[in-house]
């Protein structure tokens, strides 16, 4: 209960601010459960926070490259010739 209060009360702050696109309001909802993750993973104590932020900084880059390639075959699409 305590949880989902404090997650409801940053999505009210959000809009009250403005945050009207949802781009915006998605980028600060991962934000959000982003740090939520953390702090679960911090408080079962399943690694070290170094070997964490090693960990987590790998999976970012790796997001990062499975977005580049998704963005390269969106480009590589083929044209069909016109008789």
């Amino acid at each position: 209960m305590k949880n989902s209060k404090l997650v409801i009360d940053k999505l009210s702050k959000l809009l009250e601010q403005g945050l009207i696109s949802s781009k915006d309001i998605g980028n600060e909802i991962m934000t959000i459960l982003k740090s939520k993750r953390d702090e679960v993973v911090f408080k079962m104590k399943l690694t070290s926070k170094d070997e964490f932020e090693i960990l987590s900084k790998r999976v970012e880059n790796l997001e990062i490259k499975v977005k580049e390639l998704q963005s390269k075959k969106k480009k590589q699409t083929k044209r069909v010739k016109k008789f």
